[in-house]
């Protein structure tokens, strides 16, 4: 999005700004890492590989010998077995699924968890938060006197005001690792996902009526500066306006639209890989699977120097 060039380079400028986490490139919200893609036929595995493990992790194993990867998978399948029976369900295995492909999410918060944990309390208040994002800002608001910037930033501290609250489950104005993770990363949690919704109204809202209109949508991604002719995907995004983003036919999207456009519900990858992977390794058709039929299948939940479709590692990586 334009706006979104122009508040990162707002932010850049002012150096004790951090980079905002309430703007985002992308609207249509998918399981991280996880895409919809056709299994391939030739043996391969490698989707599978990034569906069990996540990508960096499945590179790992790809330098592994046979016998390391099938003796950290041995460890991983102990874990993933959450109510140790011995079996592994395909619940078990969507759960597990889930939680390496929002790895990233809690590695990233873990990343920027020191620059606004300001008293090392382990807590990040709203004061704190505020301070190490706008703090340069309120200070030297004579350095934002453009009527742009002033706007940009009175718009979006209230905003991240209203998000922290929400993410702020038990109300004492600090964020736990999990509150401010759900501040960070709203997409990721279902209490937080009317804040999503309200966030991509407002920047796409520009009239203020409360909707989204066709053209507003197509503004959001397309900047007809020039006058000429539309491209043909352009043409394409109304139409799909017409037919599947708008519901209800009267020509706008209210947030339950805009909450079906952002948050597709038709698709579930973590559990569509989960039956896929119990189906290619249930040997006696139980639906579950024990420790010994997923080690006799191993080579399709982790790689091996063996598989011969690694790459080379830049850094070293902690086992599962």
């Amino acid at each position: 999005m334009a706006g979104f060039s122009f508040v990162c380079a707002l932010l850049l400028c002012a150096a004790a700004v951090h980079s905002k986490p309430t703007l985002r490139k992308e609207r249509v919200i998918h399981d991280p890492e996880l895409a919809r893609q056709a299994h391939e036929d030739n043996k391969s595995y490698q989707y599978d590989h990034e569906a069990f493990l996540g990508k960096d992790e499945a590179k790992t194993f790809d330098q592994l010998s046979p016998e390391e990867s099938k003796d950290r998978l041995s460890k991983i399948v102990d874990r993933i077995d959450s109510n140790t029976d011995g079996y592994i369900s395909t619940a078990e295995l969507k759960t597990w699924i889930k939680r390496v492909q929002k790895r990233y999410v809690y590695e990233n918060v873990a990343k920027v968890w020191t620059d606004y944990d300001l008293n090392k309390d382990n807590k990040i208040s709203w004061d704190e938060y505020k301070q190490a994002t706008y703090g340069y800002y309120l200070a030297n608001p004579e350095e934002f006197e453009d009527a742009t910037d002033q706007f940009s930033f009175k718009k979006m501290l209230p905003r991240d005001e209203r998000r922290f609250q929400t993410a702020d489950l038990n109300g004492d104005l600090a964020a736990d690792r999990e509150e401010f993770t759900a501040f960070l990363h709203p997409e990721e949690f279902e209490h937080m996902k009317d804040i999503v919704v309200l966030e991509t109204l407002e920047d796409i809202d520009k009239n203020g009526d409360g909707h989204v209109d066709e053209d507003e949508y197509i503004a959001d991604m397309f900047a007809h500066e020039d006058g000429g002719p539309e491209p043909d995907w352009v043409k394409t995004e109304r139409e799909q306006f017409s037919d599947f983003r708008d519901l209800n036919k009267d020509g706008k999207m209210d947030t339950d639209e805009i909450r079906h456009w952002i948050m597709p519900q038709d698709y579930d990858h973590a559990q569509a890989e989960a039956r896929h992977l119990v189906y290619e390794s249930d040997q006696d058709k139980d639906q579950m699977l024990t420790k010994d039929e997923i080690l006799e299948n191993w080579n399709m939940f982790v790689g091996s120097q063996a598989t011969n479709y690694g790459e080379d590692l830049t850094r070293n990586h902690d086992e599962l």
